[in-house]
């Protein structure tokens, strides 16, 4: 496709620029930003449209991925955590604040 365009101000500025700083010619220049434009939109308006594709096409070779997620999460969390596993339902022991020890009331009048 041949295309012809009017660069005038700021934006001839910018292009002679990229030009002179790339070392490519005008045409390529151009090539290039019409790339770079074109990855950025679809970028964004891909967004997870692209991921998309991706779920549900892996196979693990389990047929209970679905069914024992939690206790698989779990698994994972003791691993990381000392071998610590909590069972899904087991409540958390809440955090025990000691309490503060007298104070003192030497030297005081």
């Amino acid at each position: 496709m041949r295309v012809n365009a009017r660069f005038e101000g700021e934006a001839e500025q910018q292009l002679n620029y990229l030009a002179e700083v790339t070392g490519l010619g005008v045409s390529e220049v151009l090539r290039t930003s019409v790339q770079h434009y074109y990855d950025q939109m679809r970028a964004q308006r891909g967004g997870l449209m692209h991921f998309a594709a991706f779920v549900g096409q892996g196979r693990s070779g389990r047929g209970d991925v679905a069914g024992s997620y939690k206790a698989r999460l779990a698994e994972g969390w003791g691993d990381k955590h000392h071998g610590r596993v909590l069972a899904v339902h087991e409540p958390v022991t809440p955090y025990k604040v000691r309490p503060a020890a007298p104070k003192s009331t030497k030297g005081r009048a």
